[in-house]
């Protein structure tokens, strides 16, 4: 489980295809307190530590997570959103956060206001998947709060310090994200569409 608060960007430093499989090896500022089997959020994406070198380590994406996440497009030299695991007890400041993406989406238009940067991304609606507004989403594995939103599009306001210190500083209009929607929001679509 994560929080959604993004602990550092981390570098693509290889990837190796083994099949369906990717390896991808990052550096990071913590890499040093890692260990074999834990795990971190990639994007979003919780992946587990296969290999630690020096400052180096390496997790393996599956087919799927490729498919639905925008892992499969990453290249040497990108800049991915981190955060290891929560502690028990911590506190939880972002939102409760699995690390299982649920679709991607992309990035329509992003507009300065006045202090803060306004990203606007559309999505498939098809698969059922929703926002509300003042609802939780997590974008590339980070916490935000939906301030519009539509049948296939939502939009977060980002403040200087989150635009600075995650990936959001790298999107340009086209970029594609990983959303993680709400799980309580989940759950509560799931349970209507059961009851018809």
């Amino acid at each position: 489980m994560f929080t959604g608060i993004i602990e550092t960007l981390g570098t693509v430093k290889e990837t190796v295809r083994e099949g369906d499989n990717l390896h991808i090896t990052m550096s990071c500022s913590f890499t040093e307190e890692l260990r074999i089997d834990q795990s971190v959020s990639h994007n979003g994406v919780c992946l587990t530590v296969i290999a630690i070198e020096g400052n180096q380590y390496t997790v393996t994406a599956i087919r799927e997570t490729l498919e639905r996440s925008n892992l499969g497009q990453i290249a040497v030299g990108d800049e991915v959103n981190l955060e290891r695991a929560m502690k028990l007890g911590d506190r939880l400041d972002g939102h409760i956060v699995q690390g299982h993406v649920d679709q991607t989406a992309v990035c329509k238009s992003i507009e300065s206001a006045n202090g803060s940067t306004v990203f606007t991304f559309g999505y498939d609606a098809s698969s059922s998947n929703i926002t509300i507004e003042k609802g939780s989403i997590t974008i590339d594995g980070t916490s935000l709060t939906v301030v519009d939103s539509g049948k296939d599009f939502f939009s977060v306001a980002i403040i200087p310090y989150t635009l600075e210190h995650t990936n959001f500083r790298n999107y340009t209009k086209g970029s594609v994200v990983n959303l993680e929607f709400d799980v309580v929001g989940k759950y509560v679509a799931r349970l209507m569409e059961l009851r018809g």
